[in-house]
């Protein structure tokens, strides 16, 4: 890494928290489905999974609870790290197509230890909204339910990359919809894996279109 890549990832690291947490306090959040957090609220550690497009939101409203991420060993993947770390989240570096099996391993032993994950199983170059039948495995080795999380505002800047990266605008009403938990079987074969990363791929889109507003 070039030491001007290495110096504004420094600087993000520093300045974008403090910023982000300002702008986002503004933000009002409308619940639906928060029944299903009952597992996570009493201690048990689960798997988050979202959209890439939509996991801006979702960090501010779940900050300081000590979750780990899945960030890409891409360059943007450390400015994540860094605004994840002001914030309060833990991270593992991998993804499906770099570092996988190493980060896989390392998710694994941190949700065995209490620690819940947040993952965006379509990232980190997409396809978009297509889940890898890989970012199962987490919930498979440890028995950890998977629940789907899913934001949408009124009022949203959009940044039309691979994903459409959603930035909520100040005093946005961001609407949150969790849905039911759901668990991977450790001795699924990876037909039914599939499987289940398409019923799971279909609840997201279902919950997606319940926080987007109208066309």
């Amino acid at each position: 890494m070039r030491a001007r890549d290495r110096f504004g990832i420094g600087m993000a690291g520093l300045i974008a928290p403090p910023i982000f947490r300002t702008l986002y306090s503004t933000l009002k959040f409308e619940w639906s489905g928060q029944s299903n957090l009952e597992r996570w609220e009493a201690g048990e550690a689960v798997v988050f999974v979202t959209w890439h497009g939509r996991i801006l939101p979702l960090l501010q409203l779940f900050r300081g609870h000590d979750i780990v991420m899945l960030v890409s060993q891409h360059r943007d993947g450390e400015y994540l790290t860094r605004l994840g770390a002001g914030l309060g989240y833990d991270a593992v570096r991998g993804s499906s197509t770099r570092g996988g099996y190493g980060a896989i391993r390392e998710l694994a032993r941190k949700v065995r230890g209490g620690q819940s994950l947040a993952i965006t199983p379509d990232g980190p170059q997409g396809p978009k909204e297509k889940i890898k039948p890989g970012a199962l495995q987490v919930a498979r080795m440890t028995g950890a339910p998977v629940i789907p999380v899913m934001a949408g505002g009124d009022r949203a800047w959009w940044v039309e990359g691979w994903d459409r990266f959603m930035i909520p605008k100040p005093f946005a009403t961001i609407r949150v919809v969790v849905g039911d938990a759901s668990f991977v079987p450790r001795d699924v074969s990876l037909r039914t894996l599939e499987d289940r990363a398409l019923e799971i791929e279909r609840q997201l889109q279902d919950l997606k279109a319940r926080v987007d507003p109208p066309e």
